[in-house]
């Protein structure tokens, strides 16, 4: 029987740099530094099962330091008001359209 590949979640950063994150708990755990163990061990020992996905995938996300922080500089720039988007009155007048309905 072929080993299983140990499972992982799977994310993207900046213009689509693959982040594979551990899936398991003990996958999670062992990509932590050490001194986040009993940290991580305290939330999801007294974690309600129907959460329990969810801080899963805040730890697995916590194993990756390029992925918070490219995740803080975005709440930084949400913060500055900055939302990376173009208002809709500049991208009718770049697109020539005269009309403020939908596109």
């Amino acid at each position: 029987m072929a080993d299983r590949a140990e499972p992982t979640f799977t994310t993207y950063i900046g213009d689509g740099e693959l982040v594979v994150l551990p899936a398991t708990i003990d996958g999670i755990r062992a990509a932590l530094p050490p001194e986040r163990h009993a940290a991580f061990d305290t939330a999801v020992g007294t974690t309600h099962a129907e959460e329990l996905l969810a801080v899963l995938q805040y730890w697995a996300q916590e194993t990756s330091p390029e992925l918070r922080a490219f995740q803080y500089s975005v709440f930084e720039r949400l913060e500055r008001g900055d939302s990376g988007f173009i208002p809709a009155e500049e991208m009718r007048a770049l697109l020539g359209h005269d009309s403020q309905g939908p596109w």
